[in-house]
């Protein structure tokens, strides 16, 4: 027996107004049923970023990557929408679609990123584990550094060494300013890491050593404001132009003069490496955080320690009074001269 009146029922005079016969008006801001489906962009360009500025991506695009067009192009990008929330950075290497002559006042998309090698990354300080993409792709860091006027820092360059060998790249060091001190004892604390070392003074730059290492690979270039990364860089690509600071007599540090990451090719005529090499400007830091490296990375960073720390017991932190750590008992025994503990120092510094 139904509890609806006569009035109610589906013959009733209101019938017509019953919930399954009222016609349904469209969103019409859903017509359609979105769908996950993407275009292939079979059409596609691979382009090199080199510069990143407010959301638009300078990318170069080389020769053969377009077969109807064989000249090298510098395109202007901006990001697909499906990329908002993934960085791109100086080194990727992405896909294009659109205007991508690099005609002025053309404005191509990136749709795609391709597989990076390398990414090296810092954090804003050791507390934050989130990470900033610096660059991707890099083969290389070259370290920059003042034997003076700033004094060089041991810790800073630890940390550039644990960033560059938790990306898998390879480590150098430029020394500028040995006119003004002797850089031997800072140097006697990476000794046994075995990295490449350059020298340089006012006026006498090792460009032909430097070059030489930066033929066919892409170099990341890091360093302390105020210690000559620019100047250097003006010195292997003059036409860079980077703007040159000065250092402050009475703080003694750097003027930040590269406000943002820039990539240049350096030609290397001659060089047994083959082939042009980029090199990757960045700005002048104070302090890099290395919130978002394991302690497994950070152990990386210090190889000189390594066969020491294998010795240590299982589950050993490795910090300043853990039970039977090899490394208390190798500073004890002299296996570990001053230097040595000063690394030690230094790692456990890093890992707390």
């Amino acid at each position: 027996m139904s509890w609806l009146t006569p009035d109610d029922d589906e013959d009733g005079p209101y019938a017509e107004y019953a919930d399954h016969a009222v016609r349904q008006r469209p969103n019409p801001k859903a017509n359609r049923p979105r769908t996950k489906r993407r275009p292939e962009h079979a059409d596609a360009v691979v382009g090199l970023v080199t510069a990143v500025d407010r959301g638009r991506y300078t990318a170069l695009v080389e020769s053969g990557a377009d077969p109807h067009d064989l000249s090298e192009r510098v395109v202007v990008a901006a990001r697909a929408r499906e990329l908002r929330r993934t960085p791109i950075v100086i080194g990727d290497r992405v896909q294009l679609v659109g205007d991508a002559s690099g005609a002025e006042g053309s404005l191509a998309r990136i749709v795609s990123i391709e597989d990076r090698r390398t990414l090296l990354r810092r954090s804003a300080d050791d507390s934050d584990t989130v990470e900033r993409v610096m660059v991707a792709n890099a083969d290389q860091m070259l370290i920059v550094v003042a034997a003076a006027n700033p004094e060089p820092r041991v810790r800073l360059v630890d940390r550039y060494l644990v960033a560059a060998y938790d990306a898998g790249i390879r480590p150098l060091i430029c020394i500028t300013k040995v006119d003004l001190a002797d850089p031997e004892p800072f140097l006697g604390y990476f000794s046994a890491l075995e990295v490449p070392v350059f020298r340089s003074q006012p006026g006498t730059w090792p460009l032909d050593e430097i070059r030489e290492a930066l033929a066919g690979r892409t170099t990341v270039f890091v360093g302390h404001s105020g210690v000559g990364k620019s100047t250097l860089i003006n010195e292997l690509v003059p036409e860079a132009g980077r703007a040159i600071g000065h250092v402050n007599e009475v703080t003694g540090r750097g003027r930040h003069t590269s406000s943002s990451s820039v990539a240049y090719r350096a030609e290397t005529p001659g060089c047994a490496g083959g082939g042009t090499g980029w090199v990757i400007d960045t700005p002048g830091v104070r302090s890099f955080g290395l919130g978002h490296v394991t302690t497994e990375g950070i152990l990386r960073g210090f190889t000189d320690l390594a066969e020491i720390i294998d010795g240590c017991p299982r589950g050993c932190t490795h910090l300043e009074g853990a039970p039977d750590c090899e490394l208390d008992a190798a500073i004890a025994d002299g296996r570990l001269d001053a230097a040595g503990a000063a690394r030690v120092e230094s790692l456990r510094r890093l890992l707390k």
